[in-house]
């Protein structure tokens, strides 16, 4: 496809489907992309050497594309939060960061055991079918009530269910609620809590949190990170009811 030229001698060519480069004097001075979550959702982002690079990409980008259009950035970034909006972006939500201490003493979940008649598995030791089922039907749940918009994108897709980055709770020969970590970063990600409906506020996710959290202390790790979207008030009074501590937001930028 032939490059567009604009001013400051950049020139913006689409050199494959959702992908677009900016050049200066023949070199790369920007890259843009975009990429589908499963929800439907599409999602741009530009990696630009300097402004405008970012606004010559973000133009093409824009002309081409329907909407709406989201992306996500660094609160912190003012920069290039400020260029987003400057295309007509405006925030759709706030994710908060945390890191979360592991040590009982210090979250207080030493006490926090399972509810009668539920049990804790710890990781690893998932079956796979009662762990799919759960999957399911928290996947249904989901759909008939907030929808998948501020879920996090490990709910989105997962062919394959890795028992080793769940620990569960069963009642009764099911499970009704999951934990899941990933743990091949710098720290340990809580990367979803979920319990089924009918078994909310009984106490179960904070039982799942502590056994997670009292397992990561026994090998070593003091420290987990987790994401809460602002809105889920639940999930925000549970974190920093254990210590968590705010460290950074994101923002989802929507153009619609």
């Amino acid at each position: 496809m032939n490059p567009v030229e604009f001013s400051h001698a950049v020139l913006i060519s689409r050199v494959a489907p959702g992908q677009w480069h900016a050049l200066e004097h023949d070199l790369v001075v920007g890259r843009g992309a975009t990429s589908h979550r499963p929800d439907g959702r599409m999602f741009i982002s530009i990696d630009a050497w300097h402004g405008a690079a970012f606004d010559r990409l973000a133009e093409a980008m824009l002309a081409a594309l329907p909407r709406p259009l989201h992306t996500v950035v660094d609160e912190a970034d003012l920069d290039l939060t400020a260029q987003w909006q400057r295309s007509g972006f405006t925030t759709r939500r706030r994710e908060w960061e945390y890191a979360v201490p592991t040590d009982p003493r210090a979250t207080g979940l030493d006490s926090a055991v399972p509810p009668t008649g539920v049990t804790v598995t710890a990781f690893g030791r998932a079956q796979q079918a009662p762990l799919r089922a759960l999957d399911r039907t928290i996947r249904d749940e989901i759909e008939a009530g907030p929808g998948w918009q501020d879920m996090p994108a490990e709910i989105l897709t997962s062919p394959v269910l890795d028992p080793s980055k769940f620990t569960v709770a069963a009642q009764s020969g099911d499970y009704v609620g999951l934990l899941r970590i990933a743990t091949l970063t710098r720290r340990p990600r809580i990367g979803l809590i979920a319990v089924r409906a009918d078994r909310q506020r009984r106490g179960i996710a904070r039982a799942l949190l502590g056994h997670a959290l009292g397992a990561l202390h026994q090998i070593g790790k003091d420290t987990a990170s987790a994401e809460v979207t602002e809105s889920n008030v639940a999930a925000t009074a549970l974190f920093e009811g254990i210590g968590a501590r705010r460290t950074g937001s994101n923002l989802e930028l929507i153009l619609r």
